[in-house]
């Protein structure tokens, strides 16, 4: 973080690209920027804390206040997340921090926003095809492939396994899913004999996981595609006898997924740093609010969790 505060201290120093900018830039007027996640999530709040943690040094750095504002849909709905875009592109922010449900889906509200010219920055997601917009996250494809390499070698490479798909038109999710099922495709012993679907919610997840493993007695092993399944899927593991019976890999670092680790229910989880990617998404909509240049793409990188490392 201390490297993040000095780059992003020496953009703040950086002239910006026009002089209508540059008069908003010296006004001292507050920043308004506003994040809409998925859904609500106990993910997007450790975003969250990183995106205030931007904010504070973005007004330490320039002394200009920095106000974002949270909307997040009650449940991953792509309707209800539109129309949380539109009411805030209504309020002209200096910027939207999004993360997609549906890139086909949230196209018309983000060209909605793009017709107004509010700067617009996608993480934990990738943009709409065509769209000029830096795209903050891990590399989704190496997070899947990580995860279904590590249960593939857990269960000697052999028996039946389950995905849980998260969003299914999500394109993280469908992103991992994909690469999850290449890893296993490789193993002729291996066989993808389920796939559950979550919608982003750990209680769903867990009814699932629960169905699919009376369903297919002879199931080994899990993997997931967001953040809410594999939390579900070691409730079921723990409530069903099945710990040490069934494995799981799960992603990210929810509370309830590193304790599951910790209690042996899952061995490990591919972290996607959720606070570094809400840090680096508001620098990215900072500089593009000052008229500057950012990246296609801001890599935040990915942590396996073990129970040796937490």
């Amino acid at each position: 973080m201390k490297t993040a505060f000095a780059f992003a201290a020496m953009l703040a120093a950086t002239p910006v690209l026009s002089s209508g900018v540059a008069c908003a830039a010296e006004s001292g007027a507050p920043l308004h920027f506003v994040l809409i996640p998925k859904t609500v999530h106990p993910w997007f709040d450790k975003a969250m804390t990183g995106a205030k943690a931007a904010g504070d040094m973005i007004t330490k750095a320039t002394g200009r206040p920095v106000e974002i504002e949270y909307r997040a849909p009650q449940t991953a709905d792509v309707s209800s997340q539109n129309d949380i875009i539109e009411r805030a592109v209504a309020t002209h922010p200096d910027g939207l921090i999004l993360d997609l449900l549906d890139e086909k889906g949230n196209r018309a509200a983000m060209d909605e926003a793009a017709d107004q010219k509010i700067p617009m920055t996608v993480f934990d997601s990738l943009p709409p095809e065509g769209m000029d917009i830096t795209a903050v996250g891990a590399d989704f494809c190496e997070q899947g492939t990580m995860a279904a390499e590590r249960l593939a070698n857990l269960v000697g490479k052999k028996g039946e396994v389950a995905i849980m798909m998260g969003v299914p038109t999500a394109p993280n999710h469908t992103l991992r899913a994909e690469c999850e099922k290449k890893v296993f495709a490789k193993y002729p012993d291996m066989k993808v004999v389920a796939t559950g679907i979550d919608n982003d919610s750990i209680e769903t997840a867990q009814k699932q996981a629960s169905a699919i493993m009376q369903a297919h007695p002879d199931l080994v092993g899990w993997v997931a595609c967001d953040a809410s399944g594999p939390v579900g899927i070691g409730q079921a593991i723990r409530e069903g006898g099945k710990t040490g019976k069934v494995k799981e890999v799960g992603l990210d670092n929810l509370n309830d997924m590193i304790q599951l680790i910790k209690d042996g229910v899952a061995e490990s989880s591919a972290s996607s740093r959720p606070e570094m990617q809400g840090y680096w998404a508001v620098i990215s909509a900072w500089q593009k609010a000052m008229g500057q240049k950012t990246p296609k793409y801001i890599d935040t990188g990915i942590d396996i969790l073990t129970s040796k490392t937490l």
